[in-house]
């Protein structure tokens, strides 16, 4: 009896644990489709200086990196869990929310994510390993920054604590926009973005032309959207999808789009 209630415990306990992992950042296959429209979009001498940091190997393979270190042992990956996010207070005007990032903690998204693109960009890193977490970290921070509830309040841990149905199934607003949004089109990373990356460069120069703040701006306004719907409906279902299947996978390939932008900047020189 008692070795099979220390079985139950353990499970329990992974179940808890792989829960609250998979509700962190775009799901594993967001982040891939990120990924793989960035790659399309680099310049030749970019992909070659990635190739000499990552070998032949698909960004879309280390797009989430960066959410299965936050188990290593090692401190030094296993408390980076703060770089995933950045908290404010809702419905700011760009001003306000301009000056909250400023104030904000070191340890955020925001920060994060422009102290390693500095890093990476003046050549810092000496050894390839660094080289190669600069890079993880670049492609799924940025990926983050695009996920609206990674931009979000710390009240409710960026919607994790706001419980929703989804089609009928008990899960939050976080995940939702997580993953469940993403996962309900049933594609595959390199289908979905097949589909989404189709438009030409004068689409794509209106996605590119912002900074980093302008980009994370956008996500705090698409934010306060979904905190006032989902105060109205948690029964999310059809009526969901098509008010927001859209603007999702807009997301999507903005973050594609600019990451490729930024990946050019550091790497393209």
């Amino acid at each position: 009896m008692k070795h099979k209630f220390s079985t139950l415990l353990t499970l329990v306990i992974f179940i808890s644990i792989a829960s609250m992992q998979t509700a962190r950042a775009w799901g594993m296959t967001g982040h891939r489709v990120i990924a793989e429209i960035a790659e399309r979009h680099l310049t030749k001498k970019t992909k070659k200086n990635i190739q000499g940091i990552i070998g032949n190997q698909k960004l879309a393979y280390w797009s989430n990196w960066a959410d299965f270190i936050k188990s290593d042992p090692d401190p030094k990956l296993n408390q980076t869990g703060s770089w995933h996010f950045v908290n404010t207070n809702s419905n700011l005007t760009f001003q306000q929310f301009s000056y909250e990032l400023l104030q904000s903690p070191e340890n955020n998204l925001y920060k994060a994510y422009l102290r390693i693109k500095d890093h990476a960009k003046n050549s810092l890193s000496t050894s390839l390993l660094e080289k190669q977490h600069e890079l993880y970290y670049i492609i799924h921070l940025f990926a983050d920054a695009h996920q609206p509830m990674h931009v979000s309040r710390e009240s409710d841990l960026g919607g994790n604590k706001i419980d929703v149905m989804f089609f009928g199934r008990k899960t939050n607003i976080h995940r939702v926009w997580d993953s469940d949004l993403v996962e309900n089109e049933k594609y595959s990373f390199t289908e979905y973005a097949d589909v989404l990356d189709i438009h030409d460069m004068n689409v794509y120069k209106k996605y590119r032309d912002c900074t980093f703040e302008e980009m994370l701006f956008q996500s705090h306004e698409l934010a306060n959207k979904i905190y006032k719907d989902v105060e109205n409906n948690t029964n999310l279902s059809y009526n969901y999808i098509y008010d927001y299947k859209y603007i999702m996978e807009d997301c999507l390939l903005k973050a594609g789009i600019r990451l490729a932008m930024h990946l050019n900047e550091i790497y393209g020189r």
